[in-house]
């Protein structure tokens, strides 16, 4: 995709395939192309590009959104800066670790915090209840299936 907009636009990309944008997440010479997300090389704030995850681009997303809406009303349009949330992953059964910047920890509370933040960004409180049966039937069932990984390739016969 980044090759195809750089085809178009003159764009720059990065030696990963990724386009450079100015610092309002714009094309150079195109402020009326944004890019975010994994395809967009934003390097303004650190010197790095920001990795590309959802958090990133929500927030991307939610920028670009406050400028398009600056545009229509004439002011001057914020700057995006990237706020770093933390990272947290599962690591197994009521396991988990969290680092949230200065606050790091793990085990059952980072698990019980995982699972929070999971369910807050979910849309719609029937989906969040729907999730968090869902866990719970899981957890408590010990229901592994979801996640069976066998490392065997399923054999198949001739096409006919």
């Amino acid at each position: 995709m980044g090759k195809v907009l750089a085809q178009a636009t003159g764009a720059k990309l990065d030696p990963s395939g990724k386009v450079l944008v100015e610092p309002d997440l714009t094309l150079p010479g195109h402020p009326e192309i944004f890019v975010i997300g994994d395809l967009a090389n934003y390097g303004h704030q650190t010197g790095k590009p920001l990795p590309g995850t959802a958090p990133v681009a929500i927030q991307q997303g939610q920028y670009v959104a406050k400028v398009i809406q600056s545009r229509v009303t004439g002011a001057p349009p914020p700057s995006f800066r990237y706020r770093d949330r933390g990272n947290m992953a599962i690591i197994g059964r009521a396991s988990a670790v969290a680092d949230l910047g200065k606050l790091q920890f793990s085990g059952f509370l980072a698990w019980l915090a995982w699972l929070f933040v999971h369910l807050i960004h979910l849309v719609e409180f029937a989906n969040k209840v729907l999730g968090l049966i869902q866990w719970g039937w899981y957890y408590f069932s010990r229901n592994r299936a979801a996640r069976l990984i066998t490392g065997r390739t399923p054999q198949c016969g001739p096409i006919v």
